[in-house]
């Protein structure tokens, strides 16, 4: 990977638009930002106080650190900053934090200055008077001063209740949920093009923890061949990461999450998984779990059917392809890894690779016809949701489907397929296309186009007659290039 700074323009600006904005009232400003692990927060971070050349504090909460230790901490954070102006910090005899927060705000200069409060739900779990003390320190002391305080964490549904209406920090901070780099600054940070960038996009899941590893203009599968040989790679350990700290012990939700990952989509297939000897998980424990992993933890996603009709079932998958990818091929793979069995970790992901891709690439393939949607670079005016149809026999089953909106559409504007194979799409493909688009409620042969998103074109015996767009790989960057 470039070992420069790339991507997060966009976050960049936005940051430095709050800056502007002290600068000019005098008054400072909150932003919660919220992010999976490995996403690439703190990194931000660093990068914006780097470049806005301000004095600043970046402070870390350990977890279980206890209350007193936490705000010993904090002040070290604070007479090691630029903040103060190289004036004695006091220590804070009380262990407290409504004290910590005073002697911070007695530190803020009248020019503006930064402030970084990293792994926020540590600090909040171990101390139920943080969220509160904080809150009282932004009204009474610290609003008041040119600051721009940034508040970072990793478990989502934390930072979100953090600025709930019912919780102390409510209507006080600006929320910022930072994503996976997109596939275009994948293909920068790697140096690939094509269906090579949307191969490393699918293998790190755009997480720059994985990507720093990655050698410039490697393709996916020899980074693959090479992160076999290290146990301790961030291919397999990013991933680990993200279930330990967020789902530590191996209980119902850890089943079920398990289950998704192995492959089940549907409901009574998940519930099976997550069961037991004496049966499948009863449907009235399966809900409230589900809504915690899709609601809560945003670790997985539901799809509906998208057509002018409403249509069931509901499918689940593993949100993050890294993710994704660890339950599907390389758990297995770093079993093998740690025993020293390089060759055979690596044939046995390889092994899963083209089919797992082929499922892993439609959401990434949806979504970027979806922005082209919205940017209006598709040949028709008006998509806003792309997703796909199946009915409860799942035959057929369409990849594509573009409509005004979700889950109940008025207007089908394309139906399509997608075949993300190393061979071109071809007539047997193109007839069932053809032959199952009329099942699609709301497809009308007059009206609705087709779209083929394929990896590797067309075959150059097929037809396009009745085909309006072919999705490549340079189609889909180009999207994010914009």
């Amino acid at each position: 990977m470039n070992s420069s700074f790339i991507g997060r323009e966009r976050e960049i600006r936005l940051l430095q638009h709050r800056i502007d904005r002290i600068s000019q009232s005098g008054r400072g400003a909150a932003v919660a930002i919220r992010g999976r692990r490995q996403v690439g927060k703190s990194r931000l971070v660093q990068e914006f106080c780097d470049r806005a050349r301000l004095p600043y504090c970046f402070w870390s909460a350990s977890k279980g650190a206890a209350p007193a230790l936490a705000v010993e901490d904090f002040t070290a954070g604070l007479a090691a900053s630029g903040l103060g102006g190289g004036a004695p910090v006091p220590a804070v005899r009380t262990g407290s934090w409504p004290d910590a927060f005073a002697v911070l705000a007695t530190l803020l200069p009248q020019s503006p200055s930064i402030v970084v409060l990293d792994e926020l739900p540590w600090a909040s779990e171990q101390d139920a008077a943080f969220d509160g003390a904080l809150q009282t320190a932004w009204d009474r002391l610290l609003s008041t001063k040119p600051v721009l305080l940034l508040l970072l964490g990793s478990d989502l549904h934390m930072m979100e209740r953090f600025t709930a209406y019912d919780r102390p920090f409510y209507g006080r901070a600006d929320t910022l949920k930072l994503l996976p780099l997109n596939p275009a600054e994948t293909a920068a940070a790697t140096g690939l093009s094509g269906a090579d960038a949307v191969d490393a996009h699918l293998l790190s899941g755009g997480l720059p923890g994985v990507l720093r590893a990655w050698p410039e203009g490697l393709a996916a599968m020899e980074f693959l061949r090479l992160e076999c040989e290290d146990p301790a790679s961030p291919l397999f350990s990013v991933p680990q990461q993200t279930l330990l700290a967020e789902f530590p012990t191996p209980d119902q939700t850890r089943r079920v999450l398990e289950g998704i990952g192995s492959g089940n989509r549907t409901r009574q297939n998940i519930a099976v998984a997550a069961g037991s000897v004496q049966g499948g998980l009863p449907s009235g424990a399966l809900a409230p779990i589900l809504r915690r992993l899709t609601v809560e933890k945003q670790v997985v996603a539901e799809d509906a059917p998208l057509s002018t009709q409403p249509g069931r079932p509901s499918v689940f998958r593993i949100a993050d392809p890294n993710l994704q990818l660890y339950f599907a091929a390389l758990r297995d793979a770093f079993e093998l890894v740690q025993r020293g069995h390089a060759v055979q970790a690596f044939g046995s992901v390889r092994r899963h690779w083209d089919s797992w891709r082929g499922r892993a690439v439609e959401p990434m393939v949806r979504e970027s016809l979806r922005v082209a949607g919205m940017l209006g670079e598709l040949p028709w005016d008006g998509v806003e949701a792309v997703g796909g149809w199946w009915n409860r026999q799942f035959d057929p089953e369409l990849d594509l489907v573009g409509a005004d909106r979700a889950p109940v559409a008025r207007k089908v504007f394309f139906v399509g397929s997608v075949k993300w194979l190393n061979r071109p799409f071809d007539r047997r493909d193109r007839d069932a296309l053809m032959r199952n688009a009329a099942r699609v409620p709301g497809f009308d042969p007059a009206t609705t186009g087709l779209v083929v998103a394929s990896r590797a074109g067309l075959d150059r015996d097929t037809s396009t007659d009745g085909i309006d767009l072919v999705w490549t790989p340079e189609s889909l960057l180009r999207v994010w290039e914009t």
